[in-house]
C-alpha cells in the first residue's frame, strides 16, 4: 500500500473513532439520530462539492446510478444493524459485523475485482480482523447462551454482508466512473433522507427534541462521519479494497483504547492485547 493511501485510511480511522466518541450515547436514539446525521451531513458537505471536482464525471446518469444504489445499500446496512442491536447482544453484533465485513470485502475484491494483495499483506489483514473481533467479544460474557442460535451472531453476519456489499459497490463506482468522493458521499446521504424520514414518521417531536438538546454532537457527527468515509473512498481510488477495508477498522481499536484509558472499561489487558494484534497487522500492511 502506498504511503498516501495508508495515511488516508489511518486519518479515516481516527476521524471515525472521533465521531464515535463524540456521539457516544446520543447515537442510541436510533432513527432520529440517523435522520439528523443524513440531513446534517448533506447540509455541511454539499457546499464543498464545487471545490472538490464537482461530480467528478460528465456522465450524470452514471453518478445517479452509483449514489442511488449506494444509498439503498447504506440504508439496508443501517436497518439490519439497528435490528441486530435490538435482538442480540451489542458486543456480539458489533464484533461479528466488523470482522465479517472486511473479511468478505477481501474475498470479493480478490474474486470480483481481480485484486492480488501480497502474502505479507494478507497476513496483516488476518491479524487486523482477528484483533477487531477479539475487541468486540470482550464483553460477550453477558450474552444469553441459552439459545441455540444467538440472534446477535446472525444479525452480525448479515450486517457484515451488508458492509461488504456496499464497500465493493462504492469502490467499483468511484473507480469505474471516476466519481468525486465528496459528491458521492453527499449524493448518498441526500438519498438516505427520505428513507429515514419514513423511519421517524409519527416521531417528529423526538426528532426536534434531539436536535435542540444534542445539536453540538449532531454537528460534530455531520462533519466527521462523512469525512471519514470520504477519506476511505479517496484511498480506494489509489489502493486495493482488500487492504483498505480491513485497515479502516483501526477505528475500533482507537475507540477501545479510549474506553480503557478514559472510561476505565473492564478487562483492559484483553483490550490492549487485541489492540496489539491489530497494530501488528497495520505494520505488515505498511511494509
Amino acid at each position: 500500500m502506498s504511503a498516501l493511501a495508508f495515511a488516508l485510511v489511518i486519518a479515516a480511522a481516527i476521524t471515525h473513532a472521533a465521531w464515535n466518541i463524540v456521539a457516544h450515547g446520543v447515537s442510541r436514539a436510533g432513527m432520529p439520530f440517523l435522520w439528523w446525521g443524513a440531513v446534517g451531513g448533506t447540509v455541511v458537505w454539499i457546499g464543498v462539492v464545487p471545490f472538490t471536482g464537482g461530480l467528478g464525471t460528465d456522465d450524470v446518469l452514471a453518478f445517479l446510478w452509483g449514489v442511488g444504489v449506494s444509498g439503498v445499500l447504506h440504508v439496508v446496512y443501517m436497518a439490519v444493524l439497528q435490528r441486530g442491536y435490538r435482538e442480540g447482544n451489542l458486543s456480539t453484533v458489533y464484533a461479528t459485523a466488523r470482522g465479517t465485513g472486511p473479511f468478505l470485502s477481501v474475498i470479493i475484491a480478490v474474486l470480483v475485482l481481480g485484486e492480488r494483495p501480497s502474502a505479507l499483506a494478507l497476513v496483516g489483514v488476518a491479524a487486523i480482523i482477528i484483533g477487531v473481533v477479539a475487541i468486540g467479544l470482550v464483553d460477550r460474557g453477558g450474552a444469553d447462551r441459552s439459545r441455540r442460535l444467538d440472534p446477535g451472531l446472525m444479525f452480525g453476519l448479515l450486517t457484515g454482508v451488508a458492509i461488504a456489499v456496499y464497500t465493493i459497490w462504492d469502490a467499483n463506482a468511484v473507480r469505474t466512473w471516476n466519481l468525486s468522493p465528496v459528491a458521492f458521499m453527499v449524493g448518498t446521504m441526500l438519498l438516505e433522507i427520505p428513507f429515514y424520514s419514513l423511519g421517524v414518521r409519527g416521531r417528529w417531536a423526538a426528532v426536534r427534541m434531539l436536535g435542540r438538546t444534542q445539536w453540538r454532537r449532531i454537528v460534530a457527527f455531520s462533519i466527521l462521519s462523512p469525512l471519514s468515509y470520504i477519506l476511505v473512498l479517496t484511498a480506494i481510488q489509489i489502493a486495493p479494497v482488500a487492504l483498505v477495508a480491513p485497515l479502516r477498522e483501526v477505528s475500533v481499536v482507537l475507540v477501545s483504547l479510549f474506553g480503557v484509558f478514559a472510561l476505565k472499561e473492564s478487562r483492559p489487558g484483553w483490550r490492549l492485547g487485541a489492540s496489539a494484534v491489530v497494530a501488528g497487522g497495520i505494520v505488515l500492511l505498511a511494509l
